[in-house]
């Protein structure tokens, strides 16, 4: 009987001691692997907005597409509360998704005016000025996300420097149901919101996913962009996201305020 209590004790600790070895290099790992993380994260995001922008090729390296990022675009903090730019944080350090989690940086919004099932708004975001070689506004590309059928949609909308024309709309981040909402990823439905306008001649917000497919000789016809077949959901999705970040309490005032030169 003591033969088989010190048996099963010494498994124990044996399995113990691997647990705690185990423990200790995953979380060395761990430690030793997020700055890199965190790099390749960076890199990803700016590989997006340069894409959704209109800038870059496939195949770039890493060092390439940092180099161009560096050299064409603008990061400038915005106060959505104000519509104006800001000089409260770093543009480049700030995240916008980390201060929507903090309450003293982040408002709650109300179940009925949350369109775009986000929860809470930060205060303050980064957009990405793109500007030609006169130092002209060329591009802003303002991040956008709200829920689609199963999951939250992260991405970018580029809009030309007439603040109406659409450059590009993709999403970086999504968990949508593959050859459904994961549509959203096709480069022939992303290809439809190049040269859309977002707004009418009144400045009313106009853009839409339209369920079904778009009538050509339609007059809301630039405004609209074919549906996502079979994914309804995703398709309401997005039109609610742009509606709610391009919308009062979203980049709409900072919009409105660029267009007229009080940003």
């Amino acid at each position: 009987m003591s033969s088989q209590k010190e048996s099963t004790v010494r498994t124990l600790t044996v399995a113990l001691l691997v647990c705690l070895v185990c423990s200790v290099f995953v979380a060395g790992a761990a430690v030793a692997l997020r700055p890199t993380q965190l790099e390749n994260r960076q890199l990803d995001k700016q590989r997006s907005i340069l894409a959704i922008a209109g800038l870059g090729q496939a195949g770039m390296s890493g060092q390439e597409i940092r180099d161009l990022f560096e050299a064409r675009i603008d990061p400038r903090l915005v106060d959505l509360e104000t519509g104006t730019f800001s000089d409260e944080y770093d543009p480049i350090a700030y995240d916008p998704l980390v201060a929507a989690k903090d309450p003293d940086l982040s408002k709650a919004i109300p179940p009925s005016e949350d369109i775009a099932s986000i929860k809470r708004r930060e205060r303050y975001s980064t957009v990405y000025l793109v500007q030609d070689e006169q130092g002209e506004l060329q591009t802003v590309v303002i991040p956008v996300r709200g829920y689609g059928l199963w999951s939250t949609l992260y991405g970018f909308i580029a809009i030309k420097g007439d603040l109406n024309t659409v450059e590009g709309l993709g999403f970086y981040q999504h968990g949508e149901t593959p050859g459904l909402g994961g549509e959203v990823d096709n480069p022939r439905w992303r290809s439809q919101w190049e040269g859309k306008q977002l707004f009418d001649e009144n400045g009313e917000l106009e853009i839409e996913v339209v369920k079904g497919g778009v009538d050509p000789q339609s007059a809301e016809a630039v405004h609209q962009v074919d549906g996502l077949a079979g994914a309804t959901l995703t398709s309401n999705g997005v039109n609610n996201l742009l509606h709610y970040w391009l919308g009062e309490d979203g980049f709409g005032p900072f919009i409105a305020n660029l267009r007229a030169g009080e940003a």
